[in-house]
């Protein structure tokens, strides 16, 4: 009971240090812990992600990093430990209200592009619209335009079959953009891809950043991914080096 209290009041007084002069942060993880079957994935993670900032997580394989990002965006629920979004606490959001969160905020890319194989392209960034109040005159539009944002008007009725790797992974992320998040996670985005068209993949996103203002926390091991960022943390045995960033 008392070691309990003690380290609730330690995540107390983190939090506090955290949220006090970052009070235009977008995204903050606050001592999170979680835990499988008793084994620990992430130790005692915080780390702070600011409008328009591109951080990096590097680390090995079962080093923790994707863990860490599902809880992030709501996808996993921690052990112990606080995710504030613009300040405000997410943790205590159901289901629905998380999901809710991430249409209006997040965009997610991953390693898998995990695009609909029977939908072209255009269909494929228009998913994630159709929850949404609006025609499909405007949800083609829009993702039209995503796919013109990415480079690929000239494949928007290609299906993912007759689609590159790299173009594939261009679609996902007009997908990812389509809702206009302000923070885009980012699953190992080069992970299945060739050097060269990694390289290119980079690229597009230091651009969209550049015109859109979208924040990027992306988990990796390429060491090309980090070098693009303006942060980079290091993951270890479910541990961030710098991670306490008070």
């Amino acid at each position: 009971m008392v070691s309990d209290l003690v380290a609730s009041t330690e995540v107390h007084e983190l939090s506090y240090k955290l949220a006090a002069g970052q009070e235009s942060s977008l995204l903050q993880g606050i001592a999170l812990r979680k835990s499988f079957g008793g084994v620990e994935a992430v130790r005692e993670a915080s780390l702070t992600v600011m409008p328009g900032q591109f951080v990096a997580v590097m680390g090995r394989s079962g080093s923790g990093k994707t863990t860490l990002l599902h809880l992030l965006a709501g996808l996993e629920r921690p052990t112990a430990g606080q995710i504030l979004f613009r300040g405000r606490e997410i943790g205590g959001l159901d289901e629905d209200g998380l999901a809710l969160w991430r249409r209006d905020n997040v965009g997610m890319v991953f390693q898998a592009f995990h695009l609909v194989p029977t939908l072209s392209a255009l269909e494929n960034v228009a998913f994630p619209l159709y929850p949404l109040k609006m025609t499909a005159a405007e949800r083609r539009k829009r993702a039209a335009a995503n796919l013109a944002l990415v480079g690929l008007s000239d494949r928007a009725g290609h299906r993912p079959s007759r689609l590159s790797g790299g173009e594939q992974q261009r679609v996902a992320i007009a997908r990812a953009l389509v809702n206009k998040p302000t923070l885009v996670l980012g699953d190992e985005p080069t992970g299945n891809l060739d050097s060269a068209t990694g390289d290119e993949i980079m690229v597009l996103f230091t651009r969209l950043r550049s015109e859109t203002g979208v924040a990027l926390l992306m988990v990796t091991h390429d060491d090309k991914v980090a070098a693009a960022a303006d942060r980079v943390l290091h993951m270890i045995d479910g541990r961030l080096s710098n991670g306490n960033e008070a």
